[in-house]
C-alpha cells in the first residue's frame, strides 16, 4: 500500500550557474523515522556503493558492502547505505515516499527513499532515466559497459556529496565510505562543497578505474580546476577513482599483500606514483565472510547440512552437483571455479589445464560469466569432455552454495587478487582451494607444502609463477594429495577450522573510522547528534 502524500517544501541548495542541485526536502517524515532508538550516541556512517547484497550482486564488492555494516554494530557505528535504484533494488525496497526530490541531478530529477532491506539501513537514489534499464549495474544485456556509466556513478557520487553535506536536516554522517570507481567521485564533490566530513575509499580492484573523456567535465557538474594531476587528470582523460584516491583521508584495500603490490608498476595500473605520495594512509584489511550466510551446517540452498564432524554428508551434495550440471555420477574429484570468466581470474588459463583433471577421473564445473571470447574457450572445451565438464554462464547464490557443497577443490588461478571471497567461502564448506600465489589469495591459503602438512596447518595449495604450467602443477599436488583420503580429510578439516569472520577486520575498520573522527571537534559531534 502506497504511504500518504505528504507536504514538500521547496530549497534552493546551490547557485544555478555554478551547478546546482536543487532540492524539495520531504517534511512531512511520513515513512517513519530515519534511525532507531538508541542509535544517537553512535558513530554515523554513509557507504556509498554500487551494489549490495542482497540486493544487486556482481562480485566480491557486494558481499563486503552487505556485511560490514553488520559487523561493525558491536562498535557502536551505525552504516546507512547509499545504493542506486536498480530494478531489482526497487523491488526489495518496496513503496516509500521519498525524503527528497532533486529536481536537477546532473540533469536528471532524483529521489532519495529510505527503507530497510534484512538488517541494513538503506538510501536508495531512484533516477529512472538512469538505473530502471534491462542488463546489470554495469552492462547491457549483451554484456556491454551502458554508455552513460560516467553520469550513473556521478550522480550516485553527487548525491553522497549532498548528503554528507547536510542536505537532510539534522542528518549528517560522522564519515563516509566509498567503494571503487563507481563511488569515488564523491570525495572529489565534498572538497568541492567545502565539506570536511572525514572519507574512507576502500579500492576493492585498481584495475576498473572510471577512466572517461575530459570532455565529460563540464557534464559531471564540475569545475576545470579539477582536471589536474592532483585530483582527477589521468593521462589525458578522467579517472574517478584516481580523483578518489587524492581528495580521501584514508585508502583502504582488502589484503595487507594488496597493499603492497599495487604500490609497484606490476600491479599499480597507471596508479602506484600517486599510491605511493599517499602511502601513508593506506593501508591492507583482509576481508571476512558473513559466517551465518556462508555455514554448512545450516545453509537452506544446499541438500544436505553438514560441519566439520560429519563430512560423509557432503556425498549428498555432490551427487546433487553433478545432476544439476548434467555430468556423469563417479568417484573422481570435482573441481569447480565460481568466478568472473576473466584474464584478471586466469580462466583462460582453467580452460587449458581441464584436461589435467578430466583425464585422472575428475569433474570440472565452472559457474560464472564475463569475457565472451574467455567464455567461448571455456564452453568449446566443455564440449569436448561431455559428461565431464560443464559451464554455465550465469551466477545465482543458490547454485554457488551448492557448487561449495558439493565440490572437493575451488579454482582460483587469478594473475592478481585484491583479496577474493570464493577460497574463503569453500574454506568454509570443506572444499579445498587451488590459488595462484598473489594479493589476498596467499595470505588465506596455507599451502600443503611438507613443512605444512607436518604441522597439520596446510589448508589448500598455491602456485608460482602464475601461468598454465604453474596451475597444472599446482592441480597435479592436489590429484595426489586427493588420491590420499586420510590426508585430504585433513586438509577439509584444516580449512573448516578456519576463522574469517568480520569480526577482526570489522575491528581495524574501526579503528581507520575512529582516528579521524577523532579529529572533529566535540561541538561538531554534537551537532551531528540530532534526530532528523
Amino acid at each position: 500500500m502506497m504511504n500518504a502524500p505528504v507536504a514538500f517544501e521547496q530549497a534552493r541548495m546551490r547557485d544555478k550557474a555554478n551547478g546546482t542541485v536543487i532540492a524539495r526536502k520531504n517534511m512531512g517524515r511520513a515513512a517513519g523515522p530515519l534511525f532507531r532508538k538508541g542509535e544517537m550516541q553512535s558513530m554515523r556512517v554513509l557507504s556509498v556503493t554500487s551494489e549490495v547484497f542482497p540486493l544487486i550482486k556482481t562480485g566480491g564488492l557486494a558481499d563486503v558492502t552487505g556485511s560490514l555494516p553488520k559487523a561493525l554494530l558491536s562498535a557502536g557505528i551505525q552504516t546507512t547505505t547509499l545504493v542506486p535504484g536498480y530494478p531489482a533494488v526497487m523491488k526489495k525496497l518496496g513503496s516509500h515516499v521519498p525524503l527528497l526530490v532533486f529536481e536537477d541531478l546532473l540533469g536528471e530529477r532524483a529521489s532519495l527513499l529510505h527503507g530497510r532491506v534484512d538488517e541494513l539501513d538503506l538510501f536508495v537514489l531512484d533516477i529512472p532515466t538512469l538505473y530502471d534499464r534491462p542488463g546489470g549495474p554495469y552492462v547491457d544485456h549483451l554484456g556491454n559497459d551502458h554508455p552513460d556509466n560516467w553520469k550513473r556513478f556521478a550522480a550516485l557520487s553527487l548525491a553522497g556529496a549532498e548528503i554528507a553535506n547536510g542536505i537532510l536536516p539534522g542528518w549528517v554522517p560522522d564519515l563516509v565510505h566509498t567503494h571503487d570507481w563507481q563511488s569515488a567521485l564523491t570525495s572529489v564533490y565534498m572538497r568541492e562543497m567545502g565539506c570536511r566530513v572525514p572519507v574512507v575509499l576502500t579500492i576493492h580492484n585498481l584495475a576498473f578505474q572510471g577512466q572517461y573523456a575530459a570532455s565529460l567535465l563540464p557534464f559531471m557538474g564540475l569545475p576545470a580546476s579539477t582536471l589536474s594531476m592532483d585530483c582527477l587528470e589521468y593521462f589525458g582523460d578522467i579517472s574517478t577513482l584516481k580523483g578518489g584516491l587524492q581528495t580521501a583521508d584514508a585508502i583502504t584495500t582488502v589484503s595487507p599483500t594488496y597493499a603492497r603490490e599495487i604500490l609497484t608498476p606490476r600491479f599499480g595500473m597507471g596508479l602506484d606514483g600517486v599510491l605511493n605520495e599517499r602511502v601513508t594512509i593506506l593501508r591492507g584489511i583482509v576481508n571476512g565472510i558473513d559466517m551465518d550466510i556462508w555455514d554448512p551446517a545450516t545453509d537452506e540452498h544446499i541438500p544436505q547440512t553438514y560441519d566439520s564432524t560429519s563430512l560423509r554428508r557432503k556425498r549428498a551434495n555432490r551427487n546433487a552437483l553433478l545432476d544439476h550440471f548434467g555430468l556423469d555420477q563417479g568417484d573422481g574429484p570435482i573441481f569447480s571455479a565460481v568466478s568472473r570468466l576473466t584474464w584478471q581470474k586466469g580462466m583462460d588459463m582453467l580452460a587449458d589445464t581441464a584436461d589435467e583433471i578430466i583425464f585422472k577421473g575428475g569433474r570440472v564445473i565452472v559457474f560464472g560469466q564475463g569475457d565472451n571470447d574467455i567464455e567461448q574457450k571455456l564452453l568449446e572445451t566443455a564440449a569436448r569432455f561431455s559428461g565431464r565438464m560443464a559451464v554455465h554462464i550465469g551466477y545465482g547464490e543458490p547454485t554457488a552454495h551448492l557448487i561449495h557443497a558439493g565440490s572437493d577443490a575451488i579454482v582460483q588461478p587469478s594473475r592478481f587478487e585484491p583479496c577474493g571471497l570464493t577460497q574463503l567461502y569453500a574454506l568454509r564448506y570443506g572444499c579445498v582451494p587451488v590459488v595462484s600465489r598473489t594479493g589476498g589469495l596467499s595470505e588465506t591459503i596455507i599451502d600443503a607444502n611438507d613443512a605444512a602438512i607436518s604441522a597439520r596447518v596446510a589448508t589448500g595449495f598455491q602456485f608460482h609463477p602464475v601461468n598454465t604450467e604453474g596451475l597444472r602443477l599446482a592441480l597435479r599436488r592436489t590429484l595426489d594429495a586427493y588420491a590420499d583420503p586420510r590426508s585430504w580429510a585433513r586438509l577439509q578439516n584444516q580449512g573448516m577450522k578456519t576463522k574469517f569472520s568480520w569480526e577482526r577486520s570489522a575491528d581495524q575498520y574501526a579503528n581507520v573510522y575512529n582516528s579521524l573522527v577523532r579529529g572533529t571537534t566535540t561541538s561538531t559531534v554534537a551537532a551531528r547528534r540530532q534526530v532528523f
